[in-house]
């Protein structure tokens, strides 16, 4: 999975296609990002202790790695992702677009 933690994305597909958000967690055995405030369902809790109400919440769910496109910072468009190896073996992810580098 070439996506990680606080990349910018916008949404290609599904109910919420055209949004942006930035990714709080990444699950790679499943394929799927969680977002922040995208792709929301409600959760019911039950009350954990006696005298406090249960409650309805507002979950992320997650979304399919393939519904959606990482935002390049300097070109401001949604871009490919590409890997380059530098010569000390370490990997380095750059914008397909533009050919800057992705911090």
């Amino acid at each position: 999975m070439k996506l990680r933690k606080n990349d910018n994305i916008k949404i290609i597909a599904g109910k919420e296609k055209g949004k942006t958000g930035k990714i709080t967690n990444t699950l790679p055995k499943k394929g799927k990002v969680v977002i922040d405030g995208l792709n929301m369902y409600k959760k019911h809790v039950r009350p954990k202790r006696q005298g406090e109400k249960g409650q309805t919440i507002s979950v992320s769910r997650p979304i399919d790695v393939s519904n959606v496109m990482l935002i390049c910072a300097s070109c401001g468009k949604t871009t490919r992702i590409g890997i380059e190896i530098a010569e000390n073996g370490s990997k380095k992810r750059y914008c397909k677009r533009c050919n800057v580098a992705i911090t």
